[in-house]
């Protein structure tokens, strides 16, 4: 042997120990730290990792230009069957490893009450190593308590919540994830009693990584650790009172069109950014106040401060791990911001009402910049009176959230929105497209359950560490809502680039709403966010009611569902086209009234003068008989609007007076239907000629 082949055989061998000590390592311990450890968000993974998920989406979802691209049967779409020991399970997910389970949503639609019960195996193990029913897993005790298991909203009925474990979940070698129901065989039926929706986000880790495996030794090894990121979560201890912070003021009065602009020099991250919005209006302050921010020389925030902070335009509290929104109205956003030598932070008033922007800072510290370290981005845009798909029949639009070229993690979204009918609005899914893939490797099975939550519920949560419905009304009523979800350990890597859409499909065919989406990611610098600033959205009108996007204003004739239903009994609807029956695809419904019940329905009228009225009424068996008053002058008596099948018919009323501002169509119920207890009434549209 060569003396130097000899040495260089010893170097290998000194070297080889710490090539094995420096090997990665991912353990329950490491993904809880990584959970509370903000600074991570800002650094691209190490160990890399992609970000995929399993769900029940509808199987008919394969491609855009084929038919089922906007399929909507989501539920009970399981990877196969399979028979263990004499039971019948349903695989949900099966992955080879390294990697992780890092958050679980579920609910099941059960007309019996029954749920099913649920077996998670890893590695080799033909045992469990976590079994029990569903909702004991994903948001009981089982695996751990809440906030990391969680079912929301806590004032909805437990079997209308969406359940959400984010407790980590770590596998060496691969996982299955299946579901056994004592109905299996309804279960892949519409008809079956047991319907299960589910999302699945998972890890997959490159080699080489050692991934210690969940089990119930290191769920003991590890209890006191689990206990106190808990703590962390729920009471949102992010470590800011710790830190030796630097401070800037960003206080400004800002008249309409002005701007102010704060910059930070150094080597430096944003820990905490904080501020509070006053105006005359401030709904309208909190859309139409811009926040900018740049980092480096790259502008890579762009939004309304409302929605940057998860609240859109309405005032709410709201407390989750990246931002609070106090109820005094002090907003704070707690994603850190890191750059290398210089971040420029810029408000913009773009409305026509001077703002004060008070008790606002920058709170930052000390960073290092390496190899690692990204840019913190965020767009906003508002598809303004937007029509939305339907169902049935199922057909939809695929609305952008964010579009970006470059290497980063997404890190979440948002979207606030009017809804203008007594409908749901979100049966869309996610569809995320990563680096170039022709079809999503995310694909959900609708808003509400990529949110967190299910079945369309209006009720309010506000306190979990990752996502929020801080008001709920417009779920399925003319109203507002806004939802938010924040990625922590479910972060999606890209290396070049990433496409989030999501599917915008409404109950009522051709509803026209205000939708609202907002993003978040982290990038490394020269990455593209390719949603331009939307200044136009911003300076929109926000809808308060329905009428501030369907105006009620008659311009000789106006639709039904345009007008402002003022009821005392039954329940007001607007309904959707029947085979073409009605115009504008819709008519406003009054269903579930007796003999004697009374409506008003309002329409704002710019003139004054004589008019000859003519309307076109819905017709049908469970239709009734009706007295018509316009400003309480009668225009018919006893109008049998009965029809053996469903029609319109155009009804010429005679001559009314109509009045500037506010006139009123009254509608008296004066007999039921022959052979219903309950009846209804339509309106398709009224005409006014002179």
């Amino acid at each position: 042997m060569s003396r130097r082949f000899f040495f260089m055989l010893m170097a290998g061998l000194l070297l080889y120990p710490a090539i094995v000590f420096t090997q990665q390592t991912v353990t329950i311990e490491s993904l809880l730290k990584e959970m509370v450890d903000r600074n991570e968000m800002a650094r691209y993974p190490e160990p890399a990792f992609t970000c995929r998920q399993f769900s029940s989406y509808d199987r008919a979802t394969v491609a855009k230009d084929k038919p089922g691209w906007f399929g909507n049967r989501d539920h009970t779409n399981f990877i196969r069957t399979e028979r263990n020991d004499g039971r019948i399970e349903h695989v949900m997910m099966e992955a080879e490893g390294p990697g992780a389970i890092v958050r679980f949503w579920m609910t099941v639609g059960s007309r019996t009450g029954q749920y099913g019960y649920m077996r998670i195996y890893i590695d080799d193990y033909t045992k469990p190593v976590i079994e029990g029913s569903a909702f004991e897993i994903l948001s009981g005790t089982k695996v751990t308590g809440a906030p990391l298991a969680a079912g929301v909203s806590e004032l909805t009925p437990i079997g209308n919540r969406g359940h959400n474990l984010y407790f980590p979940i770590p596998y060496a070698k691969r996982c299955k994830v299946t579901y056994e129901s004592e109905i299996a065989h309804l279960l892949e039926t519409d008809s079956g009693t047991e319907n299960i929706y589910y999302n699945i986000n998972y890890r997959t880790y490159n080699q080489p990584v050692k991934v210690v495996s969940y089990s119930d030794k290191e769920m003991k090894r590890n209890k006191s650790l689990i206990d106190r990121v808990q703590k962390q979560l729920k009471n949102k201890e992010r470590g800011i009172a710790r830190m030796k912070l630097e401070h800037l003021t960003l206080d400004a009065n800002l008249k309409p069109g002005e701007s102010a602009s704060f910059t930070i020099q150094g080597t430096k991250a944003i820990q905490q950014l904080s501020m509070e919005v006053r105006a005359a209006n401030r709904n309208k302050a909190l859309r139409s106040t811009a926040l900018e921010m740049s980092f480096d020389g790259e502008k890579t925030v762009w939004s309304p401060v409302g929605d940057f902070y998860g609240i859109g335009y309405m005032p709410a509290y709201s407390s989750t791990w990246y931002t609070q929104v106090e109820k005094d109205g002090c907003m704070s956003a707690y994603w850190v911001m890191p750059f290398e030598k210089e971040c420029i932070i810029t408000l913009h008033n773009l409305g026509e009402q001077e703002v004060t922007v008070t008790n606002a800072s920058a709170d930052y510290s000390p960073w290092r910049w390496d190899s690692r370290s990204m840019h913190f981005g965020a767009a906003w845009q508002q598809y303004t009176r937007v029509r939305a798909g339907s169902v049935p029949p199922i057909n939809g639009t695929d609305m952008n959230f964010a579009t970006l070229e470059g290497k980063g993690v997404y890190a979440g979204d948002g979207v606030a929105l009017f809804n203008t009918t007594y409908a749901w609005w979100g049966e869309g899914d996610e569809k995320v497209f990563v680096d170039g893939e022709t079809f999503p490797s995310h694909i959900g099975t609708g808003s509400e359950d990529y949110y967190g939550y299910a079945w369309g519920r209006p009720e309010v949560f506000t306190d979990h560490p990752y996502i929020a419905q801080p008001t709920g009304k417009g779920s399925a009523t003319p109203a507002f809502s806004i939802n938010t979800r924040y990625r922590g350990l479910d972060g999606i890597p890209f290396t070049k680039s990433i496409v989030f859409d999501m599917e915008l499909i409404h109950h009522t065919p051709q509803a026209k709403i205000n939708y609202a989406p907002v993003a978040y990611w982290y990038m490394f610098p020269g990455g593209k966010n390719l949603t331009a600033d939307d200044i136009a959205g911003a300076k929109e009108t926000v809808a308060m009611q329905r009428t501030d996007i369907y105006s009620n204003e008659i311009q000789l004739s106006i639709e039904g569902e345009n007008l402002i239903p003022v009821i005392t009994k039954g329940r007001v609807e607007y309904q959707s086209n029947l085979s073409g029956l009605w115009s504008d695809g819709m008519q406003i419904f009054w269903r579930n009234i007796e003999k004697g019940d009374k409506a008003d329905f309002e329409f704002s009228c710019p003139c004054v003068g004589q008019f000859n009225f003519t309307g076109i009424f819905t017709l049908a068996p469970e239709y009734g008989a009706f007295n018509l008053y316009i400003n309480g002058q009668q225009v018919a008596s006893s109008l049998d609007l009965y029809h053996a099948g469903v029609t319109v018919k155009t009804i010429t009323l005679g001559k009314v007076s109509l009045k500037s501002g506010i006139n009123t169509l009254t509608v008296e119920m004066t007999s039921s239907p022959k052979e219903f207890d309950k009846g209804s009434f339509g309106i398709d549209k009224l005409i006014f000629s002179k």
